[in-house]
């Protein structure tokens, strides 16, 4: 595999609703028939009898009082969401925080990093991982604790790596091999139907060669590899043995977090819109 609490956030949709409002406002006025009953008429000769008059509008200086006001309301409206926004961003980031450090108490990452970024190297790295993961999974499955299976690891470490170094020789491959298990720092990771927020867990490390190409990861313990890579199936006792290990509110956030969303600057695409 590649790679809440409620919110009182202000939803696109009002935001959208708004903008609507606005632009049909303005279309409104830019269409409406002047109403002549409202205007007075200028003569450019008062002696003329004729009909030369110029129109003056009576009420453009109160048109451009209620642009101004929209103008500060709708300031005042993008002021106080991008501070929402904020405020219930680093709100939920320290929530996420606890709770990420809760998840990576119980559970063991697995990453293979391979050599580079080559069709290759890329192949490599997934024939290693399938190897490893068709001689590891047998004894992880007994393993009911973080700690048993950190045992079972650690004494495989030697047998890990010389297993992958003879898979990559056996594939026409000369690459060292580095094994390693420990705490590592991952950015947010989806993995089939969760996604594990950023931050330090511990994992079980195989680095081949340079160790500068994509790497592919799976949860080691509980065993959550996939039973069917295709469509990111887990197996369901695995599901249930990592819903034990967790507390719900843990749970809840692999299965409903979200990733970042860039806030869009709606108000002020309005604002060139409506004044041009």
């Amino acid at each position: 595999m590649n790679n809440e609490s409620k919110e009182n956030n202000i939803s696109d949709a009002g935001l959208e609703n708004l903008l609507k409002y606005i632009r049909k406002d303005g279309l409104h006025n830019e269409n409406k028939p002047r109403n002549t009953d409202n205007m007075k008429t200028e003569t450019n000769d008062p002696h003329n009898g004729s009909d030369n008059t110029v129109p003056v509008l009576e009420h453009s200086h109160s048109n451009g009082q209620f642009q101004t006001m929209l103008l500060i309301l709708i300031l005042l409206f993008s002021g106080i969401t991008m501070w929402l926004v904020k405020t219930n961003a680093m709100e939920n980031g320290n929530l996420n925080s606890d709770l990420q450090v809760g998840i990576a108490e119980d559970i063991i990452r697995f990453h293979v990093i391979a050599n580079s970024d080559s069709e290759e190297d890329q192949a490599l790295k997934l024939i290693v991982k399938d190897t490893l993961v068709s001689n590891l999974s047998p004894s992880l499955r007994n393993a009911d604790t973080l700690s048993q299976a950190r045992a079972i690891l650690t004494d495989q470490l030697t047998n890990i790596q010389e297993l992958a170094e003879t898979t990559i020789r056996e594939n026409g491959y000369s690459y060292p091999v580095t094994v390693s298990l420990g705490d590592n720092y991952f950015p947010l990771k989806v993995y089939g139907d969760y996604s594990f927020p950023p931050g330090t867990y511990e994992a079980l490390r195989v680095q081949i060669g340079a160790a500068k190409g994509k790497n592919w990861w799976c949860v080691m313990f509980p065993p959550l590899c996939f039973v069917d890579e295709t469509y990111s199936v887990v197996d369901e006792s695995s599901q249930e043995k990592l819903k034990h290990l967790l507390t719900e509110a843990e749970y809840d956030t692999l299965v409903s977090q979200k990733t970042p969303v860039k806030i869009k600057f709606k108000l002020i695409e309005a604002l060139k819109d409506l004044f041009h």
